[in-house]
């Protein structure tokens, strides 16, 4: 089973390079729904603040690898010859990756300025977005907290995601038949 992993700063693309997985009828398994299956499991509206409350309270609870803990049995599950994940966080989460999944893991950073990855964010209407971009500079701060820096440093590929919609789709289409 391969498996290629998604990881970035918030609003870089990650949910769009998903989507284009989707379209290929690749499954995903997204990090982020495990934090929002928990939010409402505790029945927490789906703010940013609950999000991040309850993403900050699994990792201290079960560890900074707790939500990659979480999808390996989604992903086995799965039972399929490629799974892509959307979401990885943080350096611990990679480090569950490939001890799990071995050199059949694949980290993919999808990169963007804060500016893009702002205006984004204004458009796409998620009931965990930021209104302004100082509250994504705290998210941001937040996710860097989990270690996602040095999640970014060992990726396997870099993607600029700073061109056009149909760029981007086009590199990650490009990405999926190489895997």
């Amino acid at each position: 089973m391969k498996i290629i992993a998604f990881v970035g700063m918030p609003a870089a693309g990650k949910s769009v390079a998903s989507d284009v997985v989707k379209e290929e009828n690749i499954d995903v398994v997204n990090m982020g729904d495990v934090i929002r299956d928990e939010v409402k499991a505790r029945g927490l509206d789906p703010t940013d603040a609950n999000t991040g409350g309850v993403a900050n309270d699994l990792r201290d609870k079960e560890g900074m690898d707790a939500v990659a803990k979480r999808c390996v049995p989604k992903i086995e599950a799965l039972g399929k010859d490629l799974v892509v994940v959307d979401g990885v966080r943080g350096i611990a989460e990679v480090i569950f990756f490939k001890e799990h999944f071995g050199e059949d893991f694949t980290l993919v950073f999808i990169d963007a300025p804060l500016k893009i990855r702002f205006e984004r964010v204004s458009n796409r209407g998620r009931s965990d977005d930021m209104t302004d971009i100082e509250a994504l500079k705290v998210r941001d701060e937040r996710e860097l907290g989990w270690g996602l820096e040095e999640a970014i440093k060992v990726a396997d590929i870099t993607v600029e995601n700073t061109d056009t919609i149909d760029a981007f789709r086009n590199t990650i289409n490009g990405i999926l038949e190489n895997a």
